[in-house]
């Protein structure tokens, strides 16, 4: 059973997400917060496995709520998924570089929404595809240090040629069966690739990957190849 804390400041929508998940058999509600303090003292509190987090929130912002709970060691297990009102949201980077695992627009369809709950409580990361492609040339655009706990890009002298391949694959945005077929491997063995890159890097998941490899020069702007 899958934990689930909703941090929203419109009670409407935390009811209509409440109601979405508990339809789920494989999840449950065990809180609600209405700003990011609360989110975070709530997720102390109820240890879930992971939180839907709004960007725009009072008191505390979804992104520095964000922040506190990926640097909080007690609550290392906690996954959070940011969902935004707009995909050109221009706080997506900051929120993935504060530990974020991913991000999806609200109007998700709801299936999408549990399933984005289902890959991120596992442990992968999620992007919203359509707005991938324009936060990455922002984050290009507008380049800034990244996040304290995120992995150097330095580090990357310790990957493998074929670890490197991988890396740019999944800084492009593909998946590991998409990798799979593109380097000719089973998704087994890109799975394993991804995992041992995340080790090597201090990667907390596949959006952190995302990151270092544009902020790396690893992977380029209109690069295809």
């Amino acid at each position: 059973m899958i934990r689930v804390l909703l941090a929203d400041d419109q009670a409407l929508v935390r009811a209509a997400f409440a109601m979405l998940v508990e339809s789920a058999r494989d999840m449950e509600v065990v809180a609600q917060a209405g700003s990011g303090r609360e989110a975070v003292d709530l997720a102390r509190a109820e240890r879930a496995d992971l939180v839907v987090m709004d960007v725009r929130m009072p008191d505390l912002d979804g992104i520095e709520a964000t922040r506190l709970i990926a640097a909080d060691e007690d609550l290392a297990g906690v996954k959070v998924l940011m969902l935004t009102t707009y995909d050109t949201d221009e706080h997506v980077v900051e929120a993935l570089r504060a530990g974020a695992s991913g991000f999806l627009v609200k109007d998700t369809k709801p299936a999408e929404l549990l399933d984005a709950i289902r890959t991120v409580a596992a442990g992968e990361s999620l992007l919203s595809p359509g707005p991938t492609g324009r936060l990455i040339a922002r984050v290009l655009r507008q380049p800034q240090p990244p996040h304290a706990d995120a992995p150097a890009p330095a580090a990357l002298g310790a990957l493998s040629d074929r670890e490197r391949q991988v890396l740019t694959l999944v800084a492009r945005g593909l998946n590991n069966t998409e990798v799979a077929e593109a380097l000719g491997l089973s998704p087994l063995t890109a799975k394993t690739h991804v995992s041992r890159i995340m080790g090597k890097l201090g990667a907390r998941d596949r959006a952190q990957l995302v990151i270092v490899g544009y902020e790396s020069g690893l992977v380029t702007p209109g690069a295809t190849g």
